[in-house]
């Protein structure tokens, strides 16, 4: 393997928790909450890549409030703004992982991005709320390109960005279909594995934060595996020798 020389991060559930809507919409929305939390992430992924397919772009903020909305008439609660207003809002302040912090101090001395679906203005508004703008050498948006991830598109942002080669590059993140692209692309990968994938279920009397489990706490079975396996974003300093 080639030395790294830089580490490019996704945002959404590798840096910051997109669990963290969860307590507003159980405020807002009562016992519907925690089903609303998690058919929303889901339903916004599924358009992310349903507009890359279509060639109908638009940014990740109506994605987001797309599928927000979805989530939840499908739920059976309406979509008003006195809804979708604070749990949009909520999105700008996602909480980062407690580690996040510590991690990005001991790797300063490579450079370090952001590559994340998330458009400009949503990404200035987490990394300031997190306060971690002057460790950061460039957030890098998709919509350069107006297409998502895993588009090879989105990772040929990196290389020009941080002028290095896309084998010098350690992409990092939470999600399977994340690591999967980032693989296909030529970097080397480290997958975040957020806790423990969901249990085998006994039957299908399963709540919806095991169904995200199953779903998203697993590799994907792409053909393209992570370089490295780990637990929390601390565990990165010793890989690449800091």
């Amino acid at each position: 393997m080639s030395p790294i020389r830089a580490l490019v991060f996704d945002a959404y559930g590798t840096l910051f928790d997109v669990q963290s809507v969860s307590g507003l919409a159980r405020e807002l929305c009562g016992d519907k909450g925690e089903l609303i939390t998690q058919l929303w992430r889901l339903k916004q992924l599924e358009y992310t890549w349903l507009r890359t397919l279509m060639k109908t772009y638009e940014d990740f903020h109506t994605v987001t409030r797309d599928a927000l909305e979805f989530t939840l008439s499908a739920v059976g609660v309406t979509p008003s703004p006195a809804l979708c207003d604070p749990l949009m809002q909520r999105y700008l302040h996602l909480d980062l992982y407690p580690e996040a912090l510590q991690a990005l101090d001991a790797l300063r001395d490579r450079k370090l991005a952001i590559l994340s679906n998330g458009s400009p203005d949503m990404l200035t508004a987490l990394v300031r709320s997190a306060g971690i703008a002057a460790r950061l050498h460039d957030v890098i948006s998709v919509d350069r390109v107006r297409q998502y991830k895993p588009d090879p598109a989105c990772y040929a942002l990196v290389e020009p960005a941080l002028q290095v080669r896309r084998d010098e590059v350690l992409f990092i993140s939470s999600n399977g279909w994340d690591v999967a692209g980032a693989k296909r692309y030529g970097f080397q990968v480290a997958w975040i594995e957020r806790g423990d994938p969901a249990a085998v279920p006994q039957n299908s009397a399963v709540g919806p934060a095991e169904f995200f489990r199953l779903i998203r706490g697993r590799a994907e079975q792409l053909g393209h595996e992570p370089d490295f396996r780990v637990r929390r974003l601390t565990d990165l300093p010793p890989l690449v020798g800091t």
